[in-house]
């Protein structure tokens, strides 16, 4: 092509984009280049933000278990500890710890089914390293910021393609801000893992549906492998992306020649495949195609109603058909599912908005949303919806959306109907990114240079975003201003959604500032004893948990004390759990052992997860006159 020739057709292509002739304007060009800077700004700054959380905050209760199971991968090549998990993120996030030679004690492995001998293992490992084990999870913890980055790629990849630019920055700037995104980031537990593997397996899903070619098949499956193998969740992809393919394929059903259909099924069929076969690999094949009857469970689902079996341990199917066919999931995993199933049978204790009971609430998840979720991405939500469904050029083609929306609403959807225990809003974790993506639609109002609906967008935006950062680096805690802040959280949720353990380095700090707050009473919702972050503490004595005890020969040791008190939200809202002791051991307590501290005014709380205490003679005698309980003999008594 001559150089006339091209220049011309170059002039006439500018002439089409800018039809005054002028070219593209400095603003534009600046606003351009913005554009494309900016995505790369927001992930660096998300990345800050996540790494200064994991150094400040302490071990969370999950991490102590994960910590053990990651390390006994590598250093044993077994997969049996904290197997109701996938061993990925865990595996990753111990790289830098093995690095460093830590300390072990294998000592407390057990091989009993349903055991959960990785809590035991992950305290000694605390124990035996000191306060160096602390650099370790912070460690564990910057290994694993890379999952939160890629789930940030994938929201703003996704929504340009649906929605373009701004609708891009949208998806981004929720995901990088978002509170529930940044509390769950800066851990070493698969939820955020999982939540960033599994919207890149939609994403790529999504792109063979709209091009399906066998390398993009092999992409889809691979990453559908990979995203099995940080939670157990995702395994209902398997029933989920067939289903999406069929209704996908509907328009085209008479237009599709059956060369093209069977086509499509070998590459969905190979999707699928490859997916097993990564999740086996990524289990070094250990168990792969036991025999279902060779396995022994604990559950009553897979194992048999529990007053007929002679051991703890049964198997359902053993003498059936069933039993004789080969399972092609690696062992610990199926063993995970039982233990699971075994877990929600138990029907542990739950909490909600001030109620505890042996059962979950099918809306649990539902109202954990709304007061966890900032009120502004509510707000974009419902403007997306509303211009999505009054106005023309802002939802994407019905089946795009389709894609986007079916994992959140499947994964909402079967985690709600799992009501033997409700306990973290991290269970739903994986619904975000596709939320997001979707209600970025609203943010198409700046290309559309509509101001109303512009102005809307970027309001709600700017409160969510403002939110979340008011409550940070304590974004574990957050909850939205309709629920009071984090302040009144625990009226309405407690465990990991407030309290997982993650503020005692805060308390450890106060304390160095208040040297007269001692002796101290500390009720710490943890795994591993306080001591080795140099808090020495003893147990408080527990509250009236029965009528009996406040006219007992013991009356005199329970209920409050004078004395310097800090006690964990979930506890003080009445949890049960084993708690260090003070002693070096671990001490169970039941439901309302603590409660009573609520009588009292804190004095002040670190992070919002612990709240501090200095109760007065005065204020004791009163408390306990209350309570029915008898006069101390010793008024001045402290902890």
């Amino acid at each position: 092509m001559d150089v006339s020739r091209r220049t011309g057709r170059q002039y006439a292509y500018k002439a089409h984009l800018y039809p005054n002739g002028a070219g593209m304007s400095k603003k534009n060009m600046r606003t351009k280049a913005l554009l494309k800077l900016l995505p790369a700004a927001l992930l660096l700054i998300h990345a800050s933000l996540l790494s200064y959380g994991a150094a400040v905050h302490s071990p969370c209760i999950d991490e102590v278990g994960h910590m053990a199971a990651g390390l006994s991968h590598w250093k044993l090549g077994r997969f049996d500890l904290y197997h109701v998990n996938p061993p990925l993120v865990r595996m990753v996030a111990v790289v830098p710890v093995l690095w460093a030679q830590p300390k072990y004690d294998w000592s407390q492995y057990s091989d009993d089914p349903g055991a959960r001998s990785e809590f035991g293992i992950g305290r000694q490992f605390i124990t035996d390293n000191g306060e160096r084990s602390f650099w370790f999870f912070t460690w564990a913890r910057w290994a694993c910021i890379p999952f939160s980055l890629l789930g940030g790629y994938i929201c703003y990849r996704w929504a340009r393609e649906l929605y373009g630019e701004w609708s891009a920055l949208l998806a981004l700037t929720l995901w990088c801000f978002g509170p529930n995104i940044l509390a769950n980031g800066q851990l070493i537990t698969p939820d955020m893992g999982a939540t960033a593997l599994g919207v890149t397996a939609g994403y790529l899903f999504w792109k063979w549906l709209k091009e399906p070619r066998w390398e993009f098949a092999a992409l889809a499956g691979s990453a559908l492998g990979i995203a099995e193998l940080t939670k157990m969740t995702w395994v209902l992809l398997f029933a989920l992306w067939p289903l999406l393919w069929l209704i996908w394929k509907m328009p085209e059903v008479r237009s599709l020649s059956l060369r093209g259909w069977l086509n499509q099924a070998g590459q969905l069929a190979l999707i699928l495949l490859a997916a097993v076969y990564l999740l086996n690999a990524g289990y070094d094949f250990d168990g792969s195609m036991t025999r279902l009857g060779d396995y022994r469970f604990v559950s009553e689902s897979l194992g048999g109603p529990t007053e007929n079996r002679l051991r703890p341990a049964g198997n359902r199917f053993a003498d059936s058909w069933l039993g004789k066919l080969p399972i092609p999931v690696p062992r610990d995993y199926l063993l995970g599912i039982d233990v699971q199933k075994s877990d929600f049978e138990s029907h542990f204790n739950s909490y909600l908005r001030g109620e505890w009971r042996k059962e979950g609430w099918w809306y649990y998840y539902l109202y954990a949303l709304t007061i966890k979720v900032p009120l502004g991405v509510w707000l974009l939500a419902l403007l997306a919806a509303f211009l999505g469904l009054t106005r023309r050029g802002y939802a994407a083609p019905w089946r795009d959306e389709v894609v986007v929306l079916a994992p959140a609403v499947l994964v909402l959807t079967f985690v709600s109907s799992q009501t033997g225990f409700n306990h973290h809003l991290r269970y739903v974790l994986a619904i975000f990114p596709f939320a997001f993506i979707w209600m970025s639609k609203a943010a198409r109002a700046f290309a559309r240079k509509e101001r109303v609906a512009a102005l809307l967008s970027g309001g709600a935006v700017a409160w969510a975003v403002a939110s979340s950062l008011w409550v940070y680096p304590h974004s574990l805690s957050y909850f939205n201003e309709l629920a009071g802040g984090p302040a009144n959280g625990s009226a309405h949720l407690v465990d990991s959604n407030i309290d997982w353990g993650q503020d005692l380095f805060f308390l450890r700090d106060w304390l160095k500032e208040h040297p007269e707050a001692r002796p101290l009473g500390l009720v710490f919702f943890g795994k591993y004893d306080p001591r080795v972050a140099g808090i020495e503490f003893t147990l408080p004595p527990k509250g009236e948990t029965s009528p009996e005890e406040s006219i007992g020969p013991r009356a005199q040791d329970i209920g409050p004390r004078p004395g310097w008190y800090a006690v964990s939200v979930m506890m003080l809202r009445g949890g049960s759990y084993g708690i260090p002791d003070g002693q070096g051991g671990e001490r169970w307590v039941p439901l309302e052992s603590f409660s009573y501290f609520r009588c009292f005014r804190p004095l002040a709380h670190t992070g919002w997860s612990i709240y501090i205490y200095r109760i007065t003679p005065e204020e004791c005698a009163k408390v306990r006159r209350d309570f029915g309980l008898p006069e101390l003999a010793e008024p001045e008594q402290t902890p």
